[in-house]
């Protein structure tokens, strides 16, 4: 395999919503897909620092356990896959309508802004004018509860952004297809490699798999396939993955992922 997987893909794959990941596990894995221990043990540490994860015990003798924070991430990305195959098969239709989001927050609390700046770019929200976010999507779960004091929303269905009132217009202007499509050729690559080198092991194609669709919706906003003109190429390459994700799946018989994946996602 000429791709390169994350160490912190192997380690989040054995992480479950409840309970403890053993690093036995997680190591000999990422040994089977020709990771050394040395990048394995850094992804632990800058998890521990991000306070996403614990580690008790030392060596391959230790286990990893979600803290509460590490937990409402990974159950953020798990939703928004879940969003994202549901858009896919027409389960979540967009309602017309623009959610605009203004955030004023005094300078002395300077970590807050950023905070909820942060969170509202990495939903896909983009900036239309200074401290104003603009989205397709209600985005005020996404935030935390202490971040509300600090909003101005409001919701339109006739939008002029620029001297534009085209809804594809817009989406296209604020959201580019292009670089869209570019994060999506990891998928493309990944799928290719696995289908002409079938001597990888099934948790590791699994692996491959996770690491690709991660890299591939990682700046995805997931604008509503309404607000896109014709085949939408992230669509496709989403039905192949995970085509092949649920052959893997059983291959492995969800040996690594579990909780993670919908198994049934004509109903997600």
């Amino acid at each position: 395999m000429k791709l390169q997987l994350s160490p912190r893909t192997v380690i989040e794959a054995f992480l479950p919503f409840e309970g403890e990941a053993p690093l036995a596990d997680i190591y000999d894995t990422a040994n089977l897909a020709g990771i050394a221990d040395q990048p394995v043990r850094l992804a632990i540490r800058r998890l521990i620092v991000a306070g996403d994860i614990t580690q008790h015990g030392r060596g391959r003798a230790g286990t990893l356990i979600l803290t509460s924070a590490g937990r409402q991430r990974l159950e953020l990305d798990r939703h928004n896959l879940a969003f994202a195959f549901a858009q896919d098969a027409g389960h979540a239709p967009w309602d017309g309508q623009w959610r605009m989001i203004a955030a004023s927050v005094p300078e002395r609390e300077r970590s807050i802004r950023d905070s909820i700046r942060r969170i509202l770019v990495d939903a896909g929200a983009v900036t239309i004018s200074t401290g104003l976010y603009l989205s397709p999507h209600e985005l005020l779960e996404s935030l935390p509860p202490q971040a509300h004091t600090y909003l101005t929303m409001a919701t339109t269905a006739n939008l002029n952004y620029q001297g534009t009132t085209d809804p594809i217009e817009i989406a296209e202007a604020l959201w580019p297809a292009g670089p869209i499509f570019d994060a999506y050729s990891a998928i493309s690559e990944t799928l290719h490699d696995l289908s002409i080198d079938t001597s990888v092991v099934a948790p590791v194609r699994q692996l491959y798999l996770a690491d690709a669709l991660e890299r591939a919706m990682r700046h995805d906003p997931l604008v509503p396939l309404e607000l896109r003109n014709g085949t939408w190429l992230p669509r496709a390459l989403r039905a192949e993955w995970a085509e092949q994700w649920e052959s893997e799946w059983n291959a492995s018989e969800g040996a690594i992922f579990r909780g993670w994946w919908p198994t049934d996602t004509q109903n997600m």
